[in-house]
């Protein structure tokens, strides 16, 4: 079995650690114990471009107990567990191509070995596994029936390539699942990124002065958990919406270039590109931390950084320090990519067990229902959402009140008013 890892010998770690996770993941045990059971996915092939984490391993026990050949390889050269690897890789006999700190040419080379897997289904975070297979011949994979999209990013290049007429097969947005971002994005992103900050800096957050660029529910997330270990939290938003719903929700807006003269930390999480620029650099305070916790290293302008330094250092595991030409320095954390898992370990299974399980019923959907399906983006049917949420409810002994006939006969009408 051809794979690509650290170290084999680490699988045993690995597999505590995703039992770890497992037991925090009571929505995808019940899911497992199904699709063991069902096989749902007997005969599909799906290669997997993700976080290589804990909650990854679960999510491709679930596969695989489905019946599906499964493939994995890594959606970020820094978000790689090596001991979970190790374990999918022994213990499960799940060919993975995933080594932390694996360079750009590695990362593609990665993508290339899974794809040779000949999917029938793609199951990726941040899009670079769709985009790599739209820049070959079609011809090379057109058994592709469908596939899965983890994170706001990707979904946003997806729709982008949808709206060009150029998707080649239907896509289910899990992003946009009310229980993925509603929680995964907002809490899970909100507390591992604070996390990353804390393990990579060991800085205290109370009384600092807290930058969070983007309020989608990332940025909700980071601030809300920002606001409470005692930080006083700025908001740089373009949506006058967003800007608003941040001002309502207790934060301080105001542009980038003016918090970048008083920012101590700063987090973008916007899903675009160069949001911290030169003009930006050259004003922040000595010592100014800057991360990123949106997928891609693109958010912070790495460049202009590189070029105003007269002098670099590691000062830490995963801080660089830059010392400027005006002698200030900044630090950058992670080499600008998702500092909630470069320097931590993500988002807590509690969450991404609602997430994975999106995106397993999603890649269990798309087998039963492709033919029905165009060439564009879906969202996850409201049915499996739901039904997500109520088995979380139910795993948390939560119990909720039901319609009555009355009530379900007065929402069903339009005659009935005061």
């Amino acid at each position: 079995m051809r794979h690509d890892i650290k170290d084999i010998k680490l699988a045993k770690k690995g597999a505590l650690r995703i039992e770890w996770a497992r037991n925090n993941m009571p929505v995808l045990r019940l899911l497992l114990e199904r699709f063991h059971k069902g096989k749902p996915l007997k005969g599909v092939k799906i290669s997997c471009c993700l976080h290589v984490t804990t909650e990854t391993g679960v999510l491709a026990e679930v596969l695989k107990a489905g019946g599906a050949e499964v493939v994995v390889c890594a959606s970020n050269p820094l978000s790689t567990q090596d001991d979970v690897a190790a374990s999918l890789v022994k213990n499960l006999k799940i060919p993975v191509f995933a080594v932390k700190g694996e360079d750009t040419k590695t990362y593609y080379k990665h993508m290339q070995e899974v794809l040779a897997l000949r999917p029938d289904i793609t199951m990726d975070d941040g899009a670079d596994l769709v985009s790599t297979i739209h820049q070959r011949p079609v011809s090379m994979h057109s058994n592709i029936i469908g596939g899965t999209e983890e994170t706001t990013t990707g979904v946003i290049r997806l729709k982008a390539l949808a709206k060009e007429g150029k998707l080649r097969y239907p896509i289910i947005a899990v992003n946009d699942a009310l229980t993925k971002h509603l929680f995964d994005n907002r809490y899970g992103t909100g507390q591992s990124t604070i996390d990353g900050i804390i393990r990579a800096t060991n800085k205290l957050v109370a009384g600092s002065n807290f930058v969070v660029c983007g309020y989608g529910w990332c940025g909700r997330g980071v601030a809300m958990r920002a606001k409470g270990m005692g930080a006083n939290v700025y908001v740089i938003e373009i949506s006058p919406l967003k800007a608003l719903e941040a001002v309502m929700d207790g934060f301080q807006v105001m542009p980038i270039k003016d918090a970048a003269r008083i920012g101590d930390i700063f987090v973008t999480v916007t899903g675009d590109i160069n949001v911290i620029r030169e003009e930006h650099f050259i004003i922040m305070k000595d010592g100014a931390i800057v991360c990123n916790s949106g997928h891609f290293n693109v958010e912070i302008e790495i460049p202009s950084l590189e070029k105003l330094a007269r002098s670099k250092k590691t000062i830490r595991d995963f801080v660089v320090e830059y010392k400027l030409r005006n002698g200030r320095r900044v630090y950058l954390l992670g080499e600008g990519r998702l500092i909630n898992l470069a320097a931590a370990e993500g988002h807590p299974a509690q969450v991404m067990d609602m997430s994975f399980a999106n995106q397993a019923l999603s890649a269990e959907y798309i087998k039963n229902s492709f033919r029905k399906l165009n060439k564009d983006v879906y969202t996850v049917p409201e049915d499996i959402d739901n039904n997500i949420a109520y088995l979380k409810l139910k795993s948390m002994g939560i119990k909720i009140d039901i319609l009555t006939a009355q009530q379900k006969k007065y929402l069903s009408s339009w005659e009935i008013g005061t």
